[in-house]
């Protein structure tokens, strides 16, 4: 129930008078106390604040935040479902959604292939008060390989020319199973532990939307005041959260981790004259300490995705396992990058691609022959901004499904067998074979190739392509100028 409402000076932050007290999210400029003067009506033709009532005993504390000139709004949930990892975050999140929104809280937790067991994030939501039929756990391996990773591939999306953007495609599939969940238990709002500084509450607020346009959002780090590593410890010992003896002390850097690839970022990697200590690679060894020998696969594909490796057919998630457990032996898919983020800052981050980096190149190199040059030169000309729509969280926009469209057309072809050798973080192609090639060694052979090719054609080809540059070297623009 919403007693009265606050006016203030930062952006998209809430607040309300209710009988309990008032609730501040921190504003985006800044924090007023309960008691600062109130501001001219003149300053910017905005009103003064309201007056607060002191805070009864027991109330939730008085905190205040500022919007510009904008009523301050409260959502009213009844139940949430939140991306739920059952670390020190999302623990945390859970409990302060239950204490301040006072909501049912619906937790989910994706299997992704990040490499933990999931058991213990049940057993934390169970201890936190959550329903054993509100805890959904999913084993999503199969699907985020199939239908998210495979299809980026067929793009050979890469942002900024070398990001193979394995945390942004997770991304919409968490929100996918988010929203589905929400609809299932009859859910009126989602929630997430992404902070306000990044790409990920993006990625994840522009899905939710796309598929839930009615769907209220709570983004915890825009709201509370648990700025720090300490005062996260702080409220959960107040609220009896578990917490890792390893979790106590400040993490040295950020992980994330799926199938595809993970990424290290903030902490002791934020300077990016710094080179990354080796305990920041958990994926691969060292491309110095990899083997001293060659290891060399084949790579079956059908209509452009990867069917198979060394003449075993396997499924998307199992052939993607394969090749990382490949990639990591020999040290493959390692890149230290500053790019930069969607919401304007850069940033650095250390990522491990083993697989990915090897299903990358063998992609590309069945693509050299089967497909049309224009055809494959179009779709390079497209994948820019393929990668930056998946990079900035545009996978369930219109425009991601029209370029998906045009990629998938030029993939029916794409069929066949690569070769590569692996050794010391090189993927080097040796061979491709398919039915459906265009390379012609009859036609492009250096010796005798009876008539498939006449050389004189070449003569007027290049006399046709070079008209206009005569032409304009006869007015007096030689070499091209303008």
């Amino acid at each position: 129930m919403i007693a009265g409402l606050l006016w203030d000076r930062a952006v998209s932050d809430f607040a309300v008078l209710a009988p309990a007290g008032l609730w501040r999210l921190p504003g985006r400029f800044g924090v007023a106390a309960p008691d600062a003067p109130a501001r001219r009506r003149g300053d910017a033709g905005r009103p003064p604040p309201l007056a607060l009532p002191p805070a009864r005993a027991g109330a939730i504390p008085a905190r205040i935040c500022e919007t510009w000139g904008r009523p301050m709004r409260v959502k009213d949930v009844k139940k949430v479902v939140l991306a739920y990892s059952g670390g020190l975050d999302t623990s945390v999140i859970l409990k302060w959604l239950q204490t301040t929104y006072r909501c049912e809280v619906v937790t989910f937790t994706a299997d992704l292939g990040q490499g933990e067991e999931l058991g213990p994030a049940r057993e934390k939501a169970l201890l936190l008060g959550i329903k054993p039929e509100n805890i959904f756990m999913d084993d999503l391996r199969e699907e985020f390989v199939r239908d998210f990773v495979f299809p980026m591939f067929r793009a050979n999306a890469l942002y900024e020319g070398m990001y193979l953007l394995g945390t942004s495609i997770a991304r919409p599939l968490i929100a996918k199973r988010q929203i589905e969940i929400a609809e299932a238990v009859g859910a009126d709002a989602v929630a997430h532990g992404a902070t306000g500084k990044g790409n990920d509450q993006v990625r994840f607020e522009l899905s939710y939307y796309a598929l839930k346009p009615d769907v209220k959002v709570i983004a915890p780090w825009r709201e509370w005041d648990l700025t720090s590593r300490t005062r996260l410890i702080a409220f959960a010992e107040e609220h009896q959260i578990p917490i890792a003896k390893d979790k106590r002390g400040e993490a040295p850097f950020s992980v994330d981790a799926n199938l595809l690839h993970s990424s290290s970022e903030g902490k002791i990697l934020e300077e990016p004259w710094d080179a990354p200590d080796e305990m920041v690679w958990q994926r691969t060894i060292s491309p110095m300490d990899a083997p001293d020998r060659v290891t060399e696969i084949t790579i079956e594909f059908e209509r452009g995705d990867a069917v198979g490796v060394n003449g075993e057919r396997m499924s998307p998630a199992t052939l993607l396992a394969r090749l990382n457990a490949l990639g990591r032996e020999n040290g493959i898919g390692r890149l230290d990058l500053v790019e930069n983020r969607f919401v304007g800052m850069k940033s650095r981050g250390c990522y491990e691609t083993p697989g990915g980096t090897i299903l990358h190149v063998a992609h590309r190199a069945i693509e050299s022959i089967t497909l049309d040059r224009e055809a494959a030169h179009l779709k390079d000309s497209l994948m820019p901004r393929y990668a930056e729509l998946i990079y900035n969280g545009f996978w369930f926009a219109p425009e991601r499904r029209m370029l998906q469209a045009l990629i998938d057309e030029s993939q029916k072809s794409v069929s066949g067998t690569v070769r590569l050798k692996l050794y010391k973080g090189n993927t080097i192609v040796t061979g491709r074979q398919s039915p459906n090639s265009l390379y012609s060694m009859k036609h492009v052979t250096f010796e005798e190739d009876e008539g498939a090719y006449d050389q004189f054609d070449a003569q007027g080809f290049i006399k046709l392509n070079a008209l206009r540059l005569r032409l304009g070297a006869m007015a007096g623009r030689k070499g091209g100028a303008l």
